[in-house]
């Protein structure tokens, strides 16, 4: 709810000022307090694992000497 607020004054004050950025800004924020109202409307939990998200799921480690970049083909 805070970064709703925050954002529609900072939108406000962007509009009032004529500064595009501000009120660019002040929306951006508001769309970040939306998405935090809907995860905790869905009981995500920010700033989990997607493994730790999905019960019943156990993380992998990754093997030990393996390349953890994705491969790339090679030129021929």
């Amino acid at each position: 709810m805070k970064d709703k607020v925050q954002g529609k004054a900072e939108e406000l004050k962007g509009k009032v000022t004529g500064d595009r950025a501000t009120e660019l800004k002040g929306k951006a924020r508001q769309a970040v307090g939306e998405a935090k109202r809907l995860a905790r409307d869905l009981d995500i939990e920010t700033g989990r694992d997607r493994t730790e998200a999905v019960e019943g799921t156990e993380a992998t480690e990754p093997q030990a000497g393996a390349d953890p970049r994705p491969s790339r083909p090679t030129d021929p």
